[in-house]
């Protein structure tokens, strides 16, 4: 009988670890799915509570937006926390889609209970209650604490942890202060807005807790930047992801909200009112989704391709639409000083639609050139030494010349420590010929 000694280390992600995991994953998507009732009880109490579908889908009051952000957030948390259960990312998104799907929820059932049918459901004034501060920890969540722990669930360094401070002091003024100085005026009062808070409620949200909350995701977003500076290779595709949703969302929030709805009101027509809150609903989960895909390493390096397609018809888009707006503008100026009649001819909106299609692809390339020169200049240089090498292909007949002409190509574009290059002799040609025809 023989004994063996196993000196091997025990595994660190054995059966005990395997449980933990097992157990992140149930309590994470059984938030999930407790998100997802939260949605659809927003959606159900408000046709309950006699919104027409218009209302719903493209109110300013983000019906529909609330609950889409509930469930893209819930469900991209569940798979960062299942997966990846020591990062506490998915469970900031989890608590961030809890939080807005109560608010949500919260609201539709108070205005039920209160106002719609009075007395049916029970606790409706504390379900006013409740939207009134439960907005903050998801707003905290979102600014602070998301770019700061992105992407692997730690400050930069030990020196960024004021910045948390200051964050967690901001949701802590904003809830309390909510919690406490709203609580005796739950109610209808919160629902239909008729009283206005106290003045001591509003000097602590609004002067205090609010700027604290800006402040502090201000140095979450500049410990981002300085992240960023620092990183290498999949951490700065990680950044490359969650910075292009965000700088997507603010783009929608500026441009929508402000400079399109102000060219309308100009112009006095244009694009149809749903526009903006239709927009919404797909700008809106990029910032989950590209989380998400940043955190599980999913095709992390196809963000260059789709950074460089976004900067390149986002401002082509632009340019276009200030073409035609511009167009229609002076088209009408011109009629109307010839004509004096105000209404605009249907002929300036053809002859705008005709030049922004024959402008649409000269423009594109110029776009394309000057951004790939200008963001992507090793690209922009490698590509345009390849089409200068492959044009002296077709000419050159000095196979030296030709072999010192690919192997500077080489050097150039792919920069490797060490270039080598095998010619096949004419003999090894037509031995390699042979077997191929050989029976």
């Amino acid at each position: 009988m023989t004994a063996t000694i196993d000196n091997r280390e025990p595994d660190p992600r054995g059966r005990a670890g395997r449980m933990s995991q097992r157990t992140a994953a149930w309590i994470a998507w059984s938030l999930c799915a407790l998100c997802a009732a939260l949605a659809v009880a927003t959606l159900i109490l408000a046709i309950f509570n006699e919104h027409t579908l218009g209302e719903i889908f493209i109110s300013e009051e983000g019906i529909v937006t609330f609950a889409i952000w509930t469930v893209s957030f819930s469900v991209v948390g569940a798979l960062i926390a299942s997966h990846r259960p020591e990062n506490p990312i998915g469970w900031i998104f989890l608590a961030v889609a809890l939080c807005y799907g109560l608010l949500s929820a919260g609201d539709e059932y108070a205005i039920y209970a209160l106002l719609t049918n009075p007395g049916a459901l029970p606790l409706g004034a504390e379900a006013s209650w409740l939207g009134q501060w439960i907005w903050a920890p998801g707003l905290g969540l979102i600014l602070v604490f998301l770019p700061l722990l992105f992407p692997d669930g730690h400050p930069p360094s030990r020196r960024w942890r004021p910045v948390a401070w200051l964050g967690g002091l901001s949701i802590g003024v904003a809830v309390v202060s909510s919690t406490i100085l709203l609580w005796p005026e739950r109610g209808l009062a919160l629902v239909t807005g008729d009283e206005s808070p106290s003045h001591v409620y509003h000097v602590l949200v609004v002067f205090v807790a609010e700027p604290m909350i800006l402040l502090a995701g201000l140095g979450a977003v500049i410990s981002l930047l300085v992240r960023f500076r620092r990183a290498r290779g999949d951490e700065r595709q990680q950044i490359k992801w969650f910075a292009s949703a965000a700088a997507l969302t603010l783009v929608w929030i500026i441009v929508f909200a402000f400079v399109i709805v102000e060219l309308l009101v100009s112009f006095e027509r244009g694009l149809p009112e749903a526009t903006i809150p239709l927009s919404g609903l797909l700008v809106l989960p990029s910032i989950p989704i590209a989380t998400g895909i940043a955190v599980l390493r999913y095709r992390l390096y196809a963000i260059d391709v789709i950074i460089n397609r976004t900067l390149v018809y986002g401002s082509l888009t632009m340019m276009l639409a200030l073409i035609y707006f511009g167009g229609v503008a002076t088209t009408q100026a011109i009629f109307g000083a010839f004509t004096g009649q105000e209404e605009q001819p249907q002929l300036a909106v053809v002859v705008s639609t005709l030049v922004i299609a024959a402008l649409f692809n000269p423009l594109r390339r110029r776009v394309q050139s000057f951004i790939d020169r200008r963001f992507y200049r090793k690209k922009y240089d490698a590509r345009k030494t390849l089409e200068s090498f492959s044009a002296k292909l077709r000419d050159e007949t000095d196979l030296e010349a030709l072999t010192d002409d690919l192997v500077g190509v080489v050097k150039e574009t792919m920069q490797p420590a060490r270039v080598g290059l095998w010619l096949r002799t004419h003999g090894e040609l037509e031995a390699q010929a042979g077997r191929r025809m050989a029976p």
